[in-house]
């Protein structure tokens, strides 16, 4: 790996460090996505910075961003975009809707209605949106960074299975620890330490995080690794536990973001150590529990990571 990528990786998350206390996994986690080419829903209680970090990231990053807080009266076209007749021109023009850009962050995505919540699973997949018959392509680094409140569920609407697998990674912010929560006491207090979401500069530049998203092909693993990966799959479809497993997609995801985070460490080859750091947060939001598993207080991210447990590592 080059020395060059290695110190840009490095600047990033001391960046990171300069806004944001602790919450180191998430921030290596996110990175790891985002490298890897997928798109991250971020869960967490409201105040544990989860929109500031995805604002964070797209700043840090010199490109196209925009945000689109998602609330019940939210229209698709309020997303997407509209077609006017123009006047002059006797003819339609299409307004391209805040989708268009290259990281995008949607604010509360279950705060929408299904049809709205719709209207991402084309761009999302297929990097592409289709409006009146025209398809417009979206930009090779294009990125959807997603954010949910798990406690608060009046007026929200469930993100169906077919949408949360859109998702490389579902991430779950916790709590900061105490001695993280009185660093960042000690920031407000002393208000020259807190650095502002405003002051930060792009680090990394959009044909960089192409250049570092290409280096994923030259990431060495193991054949041992590849059935290792399999393993862990075909575990999630044979586990009482577990109503529906997770699809080749989950497989897929964790070979490439075992091979992102690999980079993201300075490595050019991917460990176990690897596959099992970013296997729970592509797993978790593609498990569907039994009803005994759900009532007896099993979570989807307990479950992965009992599977994890429960697979022979290779030597």
């Amino acid at each position: 790996m080059e020395l060059q990528t290695t110190e840009k990786i490095q600047e990033l998350k001391e960046s990171i460090s300069r806004v944001i206390v602790g919450q180191e996994k998430t921030v290596d986690l996110v990175l790891t996505a985002i490298i890897a080419n997928g798109h991250v829903l971020i869960e967490g209680v409201p105040g544990v910075a989860k929109t500031l970090l995805a604002r964070l990231i797209a700043k840090l990053i010199d490109t196209k961003f925009s945000r689109i807080q998602f609330t019940p009266d939210l229209m698709p076209s309020d997303v997407l975009g509209t077609t006017v007749f123009n006047m002059k021109t006797q003819s339609f023009d299409f307004h391209q809707g805040p989708v268009f850009a290259d990281i995008v962050l949607v604010d509360e995505v279950n705060r929408a209605p299904a049809k709205t919540q719709a209207a991402l699973f084309e761009v999302m997949e297929e990097r592409q949106v289709t409006i009146d018959g025209v398809t417009h392509k979206m930009g090779d680094i294009y990125t959807i960074l997603a954010t949910q409140n798990p406690v608060e569920q009046e007026g929200t609407y469930k993100l169906p299975e077919a949408q949360t697998d859109r998702f490389l990674m579902k991430i779950t912010m916790d709590y900061p620890t105490l001695d993280e929560e009185v660093a960042i006491l000690e920031r407000h207090h002393q208000n020259a330490a807190f650095v502002r979401l405003e002051d930060v500069k792009p680090v990394i530049t959009h044909d960089e995080l192409l250049a570092l998203r290409a280096q994923m092909s030259d990431v060495f693993v193991e054949p041992s690794l590849l059935k290792y990966i399999a393993a862990i799959v075909q575990q999630t479809r044979q586990s009482r536990a577990i109503f529906l497993g997770a699809s080749p997609r989950a497989s897929v995801a964790m070979l490439n973001a075992s091979k992102a985070y690999a980079l993201l460490q300075g490595r050019t080859f991917v460990t176990p150590d690897d596959i099992q750091f970013v296997t729970p947060s592509i797993l978790q939001h593609r498990l569907i529990l039994t009803a005994e598993a759900e009532m007896e207080g099993h979570t989807n991210l307990k479950v992965a990571q009992r599977i994890i447990e429960k697979v022979e590592v290779p030597k």
